[in-house]
């Protein structure tokens, strides 16, 4: 990136010369003033827009990149983040990457020329699956404050919001182990992502610590181009002995209980299931789902606090990753 010290360099003269230049300022002399501009021009010189906006004033407003709009966990995540912003005096821009890594880079690059504060956001499947996470270090390396939920990343520096991930299916599956199940199978369609791999790695750890389970950990992976409904039948069919269900995505407990229900299982007497989902599925299912809460408003309130919180700090304190713990609802698909 083309700076002012840049062409103050090339130019032999102070940087202050080339601001007051660039302003056509009376100080200047018109020649000066020409090859300034001439040289800007040639080397595709754009003014750092949040440097001067920070010199100035704020712009009170938050970037907010969502992977997925029609997910519920992001809707409603994005429903607290306006509120909280709101609350505290600010606005919000959002933009839907759609999981792709391409829209990302461009959103982030819309935004950072003086648009926003600083970013709130989940980082798209295509990035994260491909460890690809340069372009939101790039954000982070011109100082705009950046903060990472749900969805993180260890090789970016930042303040983060998540839940916990491994715990969650861990004390999921430790529910049905109690319960005496003895085929517990874990299903997603997230088994990519950083918290796919946390909630199965609990899964695992928690069906490892048993002394009485013997069965290997079974675990189905739903991609993207599956027929989840189809897919979840056949595991039913293929595998009559399954009496347990943890579901680490937000819709497969339910197509797993639906299917569960058509083949005539007594749940919970002979199967018990539990869904990774906050309570929008739960007026759809009967009986209802046994889920795991994700707290998913405190995310959002989080997310915003963390980033103002930054944006006073001036990047003086250390960076935070901050917790948010879930809750095992059991409700009737469990004992």
């Amino acid at each position: 990136m083309v700076t002012l010290k840049h062409l103050a360099e090339q130019l032999n003269v102070s940087v202050s010369t080339v601001s007051k230049a660039l302003h056509d300022s009376e100080e200047i002399s018109p020649e000066t003033i020409e090859r300034v501009k001439a040289l800007a021009k040639h080397l595709n010189y754009k003014p750092n827009k949040v440097a001067l906006s920070l010199k100035s004033s704020s712009t009170k407003t938050i970037g907010v990149l969502i992977p997925n709009i029609l997910n519920h966990f992001f809707a409603k995540a994005l429903f607290a983040i306006e509120k909280e912003a709101s609350k505290n005096g600010y606005n919000i821009i959002t933009c839907l990457t759609n999981e792709e890594k391409s829209k990302e880079i461009n959103s982030l690059q819309l935004l950072s020329d003086g648009s926003v504060d600083g970013f709130i956001m989940s980082i798209a499947e295509e990035s994260q699956k491909a460890n690809q996470v340069e372009h939101i270090n790039s954000i982070l390396n011109h100082n705009i404050p950046v903060v990472l939920f749900d969805r993180v990343s260890d090789d970016i520096d930042c303040d983060k919001v998540i839940i916990d991930d491994f715990g969650a299916a861990y004390n999921a599956t430790k529910q049905l182990l109690s319960e005496g199940r003895k085929h517990i199978v874990l299903i997603g369609d997230i088994h990519n992502l950083s918290v796919g791999k946390l909630r199965t790695n609990g899964y695992r750890k928690a069906l490892e610590e048993s002394t009485s389970y013997k069965n290997q950990p079974h675990i189905l992976t739903i991609a993207k181009d599956d027929m989840v409904e189809d897919t979840i039948l056949t595991l039913f069919k293929q595998n009559p002995s399954i009496d347990g269900i943890v579901s680490i995505d937000n819709t497969s407990g339910v197509v797993a209980l639906q299917k569960a229900l058509k083949l005539k299982y007594k749940i919970p007497e002979k199967l018990s299931i539990i869904g990774f989902s906050d309570d929008n599925v739960l007026q759809f299912t009967d009986p209802k789902l046994s889920t795991i809460s994700q707290h998913t408003i405190d995310i959002g309130q989080a997310s915003v606090r963390l980033l103002l919180n930054r944006l006073k700090s001036k990047d003086k304190e250390a960076y935070q990753t901050q917790t948010i713990k879930t809750k095992l609802n059991l409700r009737q698909t469990t004992k």
